[in-house]
């Protein structure tokens, strides 16, 4: 499939869709459906009998091989585990598909690094959909505080009850990768999406241990500001929760809430069809994906076994 979206070559994009679980259910297809400026095209999953029910609620085709619905397609979005995401990735690029990545992009620095040589090598847009990035007012507000100076240190905590000691798993609990790599690999992009761009790349990582999946991360950013980020898919239910807080020489601000998880999703496909029509490497792409990657390995590699 040609990765030329001007107008003129193809006024609608063809997305399709790689994934079946309650993420896909939840959030891509409903956003791939409602988006007025693609054309959602098909969807293949590795459970066939749930690729095909997703297809037929949408009225899309179902796809028994991944190649052959990149070959139909200008756009892939991927809802799969990290480490079958990133070789599809990387064979969705080869075939001149844009790729709209979920996050993380992988859980090892040289498949996360493949996704993104392959990204560059066959120049094709990328984008990893990191919620709080294109959520609303989160990403507005990620914006203008990276617009200010003075940053002295933030903290963040992402305590999701996925695997609550107390009552019924969520519906993301049926997910092996999660169960096995914890809140550090699961919410930790969500965190270090948004302290990155505010406060700076980050040039030093510690990690330490809490109760069950507990992981706290220290980090150094290059503009001298010092970050702490404790995540988990373990919490009590009475303790999860997710915040964030600046503290520098312009006060004290916190992140606000959000909602409308598809609308954010459908910002995010446009922010990749943009960079597919410009040329313009989106920030928040493979590259970027990439980084985080590589610092959760770093913080993961501190913690004892």
């Amino acid at each position: 499939m040609s990765s030329d979206l001007s107008p003129v070559a193809n006024p609608r994009p063809r997305v399709g869709l790689l994934g079946t679980g309650p993420w896909a259910h939840r959030t891509h297809a409903p956003a791939l459906a409602a988006h007025a400026g693609s054309e959602f095209a098909g969807v293949w999953g590795r459970r066939p009998e749930a690729a095909a029910e997703l297809a037929r609620e949408y009225g899309v085709k179902v796809y028994e091989d991944p190649d052959a619905l990149f070959a139909d397609c200008d756009v892939v979005a991927f809802a799969l585990p990290p480490d079958v995401q990133a070789p599809l990735a990387v064979r969705a690029a080869a075939a001149g598909c844009h790729v709209l990545l979920d996050k993380p992009v992988a859980t090892t620095v040289e498949d996360a690094r493949a996704v993104a040589d392959a990204v560059a090598r066959h120049e094709v847009a990328s984008v990893v959909f990191l919620t709080l990035r294109f959520a609303e007012p989160t990403a507005g507000w990620v914006e203008e505080q990276a617009g200010r100076d003075g940053w002295f240190t933030a903290a963040a905590h992402w305590l999701g009850a996925v695997f609550p000691p107390d009552g019924t798993p969520s519906a993301y609990a049926d997910s092996p990768w999660r169960k096995e790599k914890g809140g550090l690999w699961d919410v930790g992009p969500h965190a270090l999406s948004v302290l990155i761009p505010i406060l700076g790349e980050v040039t030093a990582v510690s990690a330490t241990r809490g109760p069950s999946d507990v992981v706290q991360l220290a980090l150094r950013h290059a503009s001298g500001a010092a970050s702490t980020a404790v995540l988990s898919l373990g919490a009590p239910r009475a303790a999860a929760g997710v915040g964030l807080e600046l503290r520098g020489t312009e006060g004290v601000h916190e992140l606000p809430g959000w909602s409308d998880v598809p609308g954010a999703y459908g910002r995010a496909l446009d922010a990749l069809l943009t960079a597919a029509r410009t040329g313009v490497p989106d920030p928040r792409g493979a590259e970027f994906g990439a980084r985080l990657t590589e610092i959760l390995a770093e913080g993961e590699g501190q913690l004892p076994i």
